[in-house]
């Protein structure tokens, strides 16, 4: 179609539009969940006139900018990785659903760990008193993580772990549980998320200021380029943003700022950036919008792809390519009408799915009210064998290819987010990615933006603009109250009583001794991971170590803003 024949055709629809409607389609008012206004219909204009719309812009799956998949074969060479996010109660507790996650269908297992652990305390430390084994699984040494992967083959089993703040001392555990099960560390294959600029931006989940932090990532990335291969260091999380409240452009923006803060990091190291970034994933959202989400996964793609090669040096696809993984939006989950829930989750899984997904979480339907039971973590398993084996979504490469308005959506999304990057390249005092977002934790910048997001839909929902189900709009229900999971209380003194027994069981003097050895190397420039290792194969603590560390790098507080 000629585009003098688009130009004519919009104009008849627009006239027809306003005769009909009384307005004109500016004024529609229909807008995306993140706040962008929609037209009532795309046509080939709408797409970027600028950047070579068609088949020039989005290319062909497994090609540059990989808009539409890193994957020549898509899901037909091999589907997403199902992962379902797990832990609760004890390490014990925790490996039983793994296992039955794995028989009934699942690929990988991926660890959520109690608030203590996330926060680099033992269980029997007086601040995660009531808090052990609650909205996770307490670790807090290499024995309680052999208890928890006991039985699940690591040479062939992937482990992702959402940790930030004590990541490496956890990784440490999980290497040498894994040590003492047969498996060395060049056959592990897994994901640790890592990513603590995520924590100060969103999750507020940190151990250390910011610069000890990075240290001990980029003690991480060298270790593990010499000792794991077929390891990912950093899972760079986009989640925790969009849960905070921010839009989806912001959460692609704030995450890839993210991203590329730790590809210096490594160029910094002296590392080959084609050897690292290769290695590097991604963890982000799938939220309620379906299309909008779509636009975000295929823009992210694209971005990644052009400045890791432009800007960065990037030659290998590898190197460029956008690996992530997906969990469906907790957020948008309601504790009213929560069977209502299962629909959600399909929905923003199957959105991920069409967004090119590598691997995917569906959250069960009752996370809203607390951690799911047996029942309804088998509800989220298998919605994904649904969308898998029934529907026919992974039949077709990249299907939604072509559509004008996804296309303008990706162009919009790809717009938005490139102005958000130089804004925070800008708030740095040299031009570096790492500079500038630590200028916007310190400024507050992140949060604000975060926080004005999560204002306008609050009220767009309080106003009854933004409609939700059993919220706000079709409130009349006949369901019952759900059965929800408790962690008895035996739990917490069980492991505090496990944790002193292997205390009183190790060689104290050899544990202080690794432990002084951890704080010399920090003190140094030398990689602290070896001598960590050493130390919780002498059974030293999550705890101890991270206590350890805070006596060499000090805390942190987050500074007010008013």
């Amino acid at each position: 179609m000629e585009s003098e024949d688009v130009t004519r055709g919009r104009e008849r629809f627009e006239d027809r539009w306003r005769r009909q409607q009384g307005h004109s389609t500016d004024a529609a008012g229909r807008s995306t969940l993140s706040g962008s206004p929609l037209k009532p219909v795309y046509a080939p204009d709408d797409v970027d006139a600028g950047s070579a719309p068609g088949l020039e812009r989005i290319g062909w799956p497994g090609e540059y900018p990989f808009t539409r998949g890193i994957y020549t074969t898509g899901y037909l060479g091999k589907p997403w990785t199902v992962r379902q996010f797990a832990g609760f109660g004890s390490a014990a507790d925790t490996n039983t659903r793994f296992r039955r996650l794995l028989d009934g269908g699942s690929d990988g297992i991926s660890v959520a760990f109690d608030m203590p652990t996330l926060m680099g305390l033992d269980s029997d430390d007086p601040r995660a008193a009531g808090e052990v084994g609650h909205c996770g699984v307490a670790i807090d040494s290499a024995q309680d993580m052999e208890r928890l992967l006991r039985g699940i083959p690591l040479d062939s089993v992937t482990t992702s772990m959402t940790i930030s703040g004590p990541a490496i001392p956890l990784f440490c555990t999980y290497v040498v549980a894994a040590e003492r099960a047969g498996v060395a560390p060049a056959g592990l294959e897994g994901t640790l998320q890592t990513d603590i600029f995520k924590e100060y931006i969103s999750q507020k989940e940190w151990i250390f200021p910011p610069d000890p932090h990075l240290r001990l990532i980029g003690d991480l990335l060298e270790w593990t380029q010499q000792h794991m291969p077929r390891y990912h260091p950093i899972s760079i999380s986009g989640y925790h943003i969009r849960e905070a409240g921010a839009t989806a452009a912001q959460e692609l923006a704030f995450t890839l700022a993210d991203g590329f803060g730790y590809v210096e990091l490594g160029l910094a190291r002296g590392l080959s950036v084609d050897d690292f970034a290769a290695r590097l994933s991604f963890f982000f959202d799938a939220h309620i919008d379906f299309f909008e989400e779509i636009a975000k996964f295929r823009a992210g793609r694209r971005i990644w792809a052009r400045w890791m090669r432009d800007r960065y040096g990037a030659t290998t696809e590898r190197a460029q390519w956008l690996r992530f993984h997906t969990q469906t939006a907790g957020v948008s989950l309601t504790a009213q009408q929560p069977e209502n829930n299962v629909v959600r989750t399909a929905v923003e899984a199957l959105a991920a799915i069409l967004g090119g997904t590598n691997s995917l979480h569906t959250n069960a339907l009752d996370e809203v009210l607390g951690l799911p039971t047996e029942a309804t973590a088998e509800i989220a398993l298998r919605t994904q064998h649904v969308l898998l084996e029934e529907t026919g979504v992974a039949s077709v490469i990249d299907p939604l290819g072509g559509s004008w308005f996804v296309e303008a959506s990706t162009d919009r999304i790809e717009a938005e987010v490139e102005s958000l990057l130089a804004e925070i390249q800008g708030l740095g005092h040299d031009g570096s990615m790492t500079s500038g977002i630590v200028a916007g934790i310190e400024s507050g910048w992140f949060t604000g933006h975060i926080s004005d997001a999560a204002h306008a839909y609050q009220r767009s929902v309080e106003s009854g603009e933004r409609r939700v189900v059993g919220v706000n709009a079709h409130t009349d229900s006949v369901a019952a109250p759900l059965e929800v999971l408790q962690i008895p209380g035996e739990v917490e003194t069980d492991q505090v009583e496990r944790l002193r027994h292997r205390r009183s069981a190790r060689d104290d003097r050899v544990v202080r001794k690794r432990l002084d050895d951890v704080a010399v190397s920090a003190r140094s420039s030398a990689n602290v991971v070896g001598p960590m290792l050493d130390a919780v194969r002498a059974e030293a603590t999550v705890g101890e170590l991270c206590a350890t560390l805070r006596e060499v790098f000090g805390g942190y507080t987050e500074p007010p803003d008013f």
